[in-house]
């Protein structure tokens, strides 16, 4: 009897063993078959991108998880993490910097968005801000973001060197009182009165526009149409769910959210605006003297 019993008990733990391997298989095949994006991605498109990634998420059944920063940072933590799927910054200087450092696949880069730099100011323009050489005025307080790491700050440099004299950079940079870490904190900061001006993206009134105005620049003072652009990261496990996304991105549904915010779809829409045509994206390069310590 005690050797049928103990026969009895091997079965049964053989089973159980067997049993509780096939939940786990069943549980791992599952976590694997789920399907997930991550996007490493500029705030120079949050809001639009948000509502897109919402309705991509609806119609797929995908999960995508966002990380929006400043270029440069979320560049940063994709390379440490040494992950994500998509690369998704708010200028052309950080995807050729990607592309260079060899972390996106620079056949998959598509375009959907062009940006205009201009001066955004609170609501209702209590300082009076009409023109660049107005944030020269004493006691006046800007912001930029930092240009070093976010796309905006790049080109507000970038207008800020061509455009002024010694003199006058030295009279901004002491009206400076911060430097922002990405897009949508640029815009936060004159949305929520911390400063009187920033020089950031003409789309920014759009993102709050019960709080912020755009005063635009001549189009002498305009270097050069900004880009965003997209592309799959070296990373990536899943290619083709990513360019899926890419070409959800690229599609008449995110085109009209897009356009919804008044992003320009085409450089030729910036140039209308502007009203000269101008260089497209490019890289700059920032002067020493601009380098955050």
């Amino acid at each position: 009897m005690r050797i049928l019993a103990l026969f009895m008990m091997l079965i049964f733990l053989a089973w159980a063993c067997k049993d509780q391997t096939a939940k786990d298989a069943g549980q791992s095949e599952i976590k694997e078959g789920k399907k997930k994006l991550t996007l490493f991605v500029g705030a120079a498109s949050k809001p639009p991108t948000e509502e897109i990634i919402a309705l991509f998420e609806k119609q797929t059944g995908v999960e995508v998880e966002a990380n929006f920063g400043g270029s440069g940072y979320v560049l940063s933590q994709m390379k440490l993490a040494k992950t994500g799927d998509i690369y998704f910054p708010g200028s052309s200087d950080f995807m050729e910097k990607a592309k260079t450092e060899g972390l996106v696949y620079s056949e998959t880069e598509r375009i959907p968005l062009y940006l205009v730099t201009s001066i955004n100011v609170q609501k209702g323009n209590p300082k009076n801000i009409h023109a660049l050489k107005d944030l020269l005025k004493p006691g006046l307080r800007l912001a930029i973001a930092n240009p070093e790491n976010v796309c905006v700050g790049t080109y507000a440099v970038e207008v800020v060197e061509k455009n002024l004299s010694p003199e006058e950079k030295k009279q901004f940079r002491k009206n400076l009182v911060n430097y922002t870490e990405s897009c949508d904190k640029t815009a936060t900061v004159v949305a929520m009165k911390s400063v009187d001006a920033v020089i950031g993206w003409e789309v920014f009134q759009y993102w709050n526009p019960e709080a912020i105005e755009t005063i635009d620049l001549k189009p002498s003072e305009i270097i050069r149409v900004g880009y965003i652009p997209i592309a799959i990261s070296k990373y990536s496990q899943n290619k083709a769910l990513a360019q899926q996304f890419i070409d959800f991105i690229m599609g008449a549904e995110a085109r009209a959210i897009f356009k919804k915010y008044r992003y320009f779809t085409s450089p030729e829409e910036a140039f209308e605006y502007i009203g000269e045509v101008k260089p497209v994206g490019g890289v700059y390069n920032l002067p020493k003297e601009w380098i955050l310590e």
